[in-house]
Parts: structure tokens; C-alpha cells; sequence
């Protein structure tokens, strides 16, 4: 019993091993590089085009998982709401839809587009559909997020990345674009502190 138990904890220690180097492998292939920094990765706008989030560098980003038949939907008013006030001053609203949770984003990307056209007049950045939750599938961007601690739980979780890049703040789906803590997390960031 005692060799069975070691060799499930040896067994636990390399998955996990090979986990870990099967992510930074992934997060360098895709940035073309060692990724520091948010800005370091890239990905694919909704209509299929390819974005470096590095043009964002300098910025203070607020990263959103986001779906079109969720209870929380309705964010996205605030979401583009801010994204209109503060983006003359630094803030960049990035938008990833996600099916992770409850299949609340089954569109295409198309019918993602228009749903936010037609229904928020959403304007901020909107990117490919991606998979948030850990694992295999799971989109480079989110396993670099992830490795702050936090991954998402459910649709429009909320990441705030300082202007370097890194995450300093992580908010839950129900903390609202328009609540105080994320507005306060958003200026400490814009103020470098």
C-alpha cells in the first residue's frame, strides 16, 4: 500500500511537472518569446485578424470574459460605458468571449459582433472566442492570467493589468464596471502606485 501511495504522489509531481513546462512552452510559442507581461501575448480580433496586445503597452487594461445569454450581460453597458470615459485618459476595455460557463456564448463570431453592435453599441476591442478554465484547451492568455492565482469562476470576471502589463487587481462577475473597488483599482493603476 505504502509503494502504491508514493508511486501515485511521484505520478502527481510529474503531471504536474509536465503541466507546468507544457504552459510556459505554450505561453513562449505564442508570444515568440519569454512572456513578462501581458503586452507580451497575442491573439485574434472577432473577425479573425491578428492583434498583438502589446499596442496596449502603456495602458491600463481591464480584461473581461464575456458572454452574450448571461445573467450578468447587461454589463456590458457599463462595460462600454467606461471604456468611453477613460479612454482618453489610458484605460483599454478588452473583451474575450468565452462558452465556458453554462454554453452562455454559443455564437459565432459574427453573431457575437452584432449582438454587441445591435444590442450595447459596444465599441471597445472584442477578440476571438477563447476557453478560460484550466486545461487543455485553455487559451495562453488566460493560463498567463491564470498564474496570478486567479483564474475565472463564471462569464465577466474581470482582470485589471497595470501599464507594465502585470495584473493588480481580480474582480468576481458580480462587481459591476460602475462599483467603487474597480474604479479604485483602475486609478491606483492609471497613477503607477
Amino acid at each position: 500500500m505504502k509503494i502504491k501511495n508514493q508511486s501515485l504522489v511521484i505520478v502527481t509531481m510529474l503531471a504536474s511537472l509536465l503541466t507546468t513546462t507544457m504552459l510556459t512552452a505554450v505561453l513562449t510559442a505564442q508570444s515568440g518569446g519569454t512572456v513578462e507581461s501581458f503586452y507580451d501575448l497575442k491573439t485574434t480580433k472577432l473577425d479573425g485578424t491578428p492583434a498583438d496586445l502589446g499596442e496596449h503597452r502603456g495602458k491600463v487594461a481591464l480584461v473581461v470574459n464575456v458572454a452574450s445569454k448571461c445573467g450578468f450581460t447587461p454589463q456590458y453597458t457599463g462595460l462600454e460605458q467606461l471604456w468611453r470615459d477613460m479612454k482618453d485618459k489610458g484605460v483599454v476595455v478588452l473583451g474575450f468571449p468565452s462558452n465556458d460557463f453554462g454554453g452562455q456564448e454559443p455564437g459565432t463570431a459574427e453573431e457575437i459582433a452584432t449582438f454587441c453592435k445591435t444590442t450595447y453599441d459596444v465599441t471597445f476591442p472584442l477578440f476571438s472566442k477563447l476557453q478560460t478554465k484550466a486545461g487543455q484547451g485553455q487559451s495562453p492568455i488566460y493560463a498567463w492570467l491564470g498564474e496570478s492565482g486567479d483564474l475565472p469562476a463564471w462569464n465577466f470576471t474581470k482582470y485589471v493589468i497595470n501599464k507594465d502589463g502585470q495584473v493588480v487587481a481580480f474582480f468576481p462577475s458580480k462587481v459591476a464596471p460602475e462599483a467603487p473597488e474597480l474604479k479604485a483599482a483602475i486609478d491606483k493603476a492609471l497613477s503607477g502606485s
